[in-house]
């Protein structure tokens, strides 16, 4: 695990020159309080609403605002943009095409989830991104949660095995499948899928099929993966849940070992033991302590930056993964437009695919 100390804004040699554009309640909580401590200078902020753009900029220290972002393009050439929209009247995302206006720009763009409303737009922003040789890169923070990048890790590592399941829960509804042609229906859906499809995606690959089961009640679902690797998987969307319940659980399987992480926060490791506990004859739980189970978890009495929202939520981690390549002049490795391809696959194969009918979602 990356532990360098944090470096705060004022100690960077090398700033980015940035622009955002939104001034929603969202980038406020979460995203501009990540520049105290990436490599950024804040030149501007665009908001439909010249007034709240004029107090962001107050806020958050740009130098000027704007209400045209192509005019804020023109008059600050910025290195990179970042975009925290929301969605068109028809139910498409915003930031789709203003992050392709942003690369005609000459831009790199760091943009919220979701990346567009279909694979084909994805593809579109991806021939973009080539064609102007600036990076795209969305806000997955699920990838950059510290406990889920630690089960990377682990599950990367050869005494884990191979890993062969994978269990995600994620409280999230679906409307019935005849209402989901309109994806107006589908902003909630559209908007949560990239969380748990991100979190797939990072750990096991591309899947290959899928098919779920679907109930009316609440309108939670469960679903069978099989990735192409030949693991296979379960989202269960908890849709219904209390709202004092913790969200999301996950786990990974490999060979002769799991990990699980609760809540986000709670890791626990449970390693591979050299030797078979004899059935029936084994009298105590305890295992060697070179075997035993390892656990994380985090304390809430310090002052540390991992205790703030935006590192423990990956928000602050991904926006600095964002600058850092950016500045190194090498494409990001994470919340990438290839992630964000699978994760608008998925989201298509909800669309489009009635319960209990298995789609395939990339070909083996």
């Amino acid at each position: 695990m990356n532990l360098v100390p944090v470096k705060y804004n004022f100690e960077y040699e090398r700033k980015l020159k940035v622009c955002f554009i939104g001034a929603g309640g969202h980038s406020f909580r979460n995203v501009y309080p990540t520049f105290q401590y990436a490599p950024v200078d804040l030149a501007a902020i665009c908001d439909s609403d010249g007034d709240r753009a004029a107090a962001y900029a107050r806020q958050f220290g740009a130098k000027a605002h704007y209400t045209d972002y192509n005019e804020m393009f023109e008059k600050e050439k910025p290195d990179a943009v970042f975009i925290v929209t929301s969605y068109h009247p028809d139910g498409r995302v915003q930031a789709t095409d203003i992050a392709m206006d942003a690369l005609r720009a000459g831009v790199h763009v760091w943009m919220e989830k979701p990346t567009a409303a279909s694979a084909e737009e994805v593809r579109q922003l991806m021939l973009a991104s080539e064609q102007s040789g600036r990076y795209v890169m969305t806000g997955l923070k699920k990838m950059f949660f510290p406990g889920v990048a630690k089960v990377k890790e682990i599950i990367s590592s050869p005494e884990f095995g191979t890993p062969s399941s994978i269990y995600v829960r994620y409280p999230q509804s679906m409307p019935p499948f005849s209402a989901r042609a309109d994806l107006k229906n589908l902003t909630s859906l559209l908007d949560h899928i990239y969380h748990p499809g991100a979190i797939i995606y990072y750990l096991m690959g591309k899947i290959g099929k899928m098919s779920y089961d679907w109930e009316a009640v609440n309108g939670g679902s469960v679903t069978n993966l099989r990735f192409l690797s030949g693991a296979i998987g379960t989202l269960h969307m908890t849709a219904g849940i209390a709202g004092s319940s913790p969200l999301e659980r996950l786990e990974v399987i490999g060979q002769g070992a799991n990990v699980v992480l609760e809540n986000g926060v709670h890791l626990t490791y449970y390693r591979k033991l050299s030797g078979k506990r004899p059935y029936g004859r084994t009298g105590s739980y305890l295992v060697d302590e070179q075997e035993a189970p390892l656990h994380w978890e985090p304390e809430f009495s310090l002052g540390q930056l991992y205790n703030k929202n935006i590192f423990m939520l990956g928000y602050a981690p991904e926006v600095l993964h964002f600058c850092e390549s950016v500045l190194a002049g090498q494409p990001p490795q994470k919340g990438t437009l290839d992630a964000s391809l699978e994760i608008a696959k998925l989201f298509e194969a909800y669309r489009t695919t009635p319960e209990g009918v298995v789609s395939v979602v990339n070909e083996a």
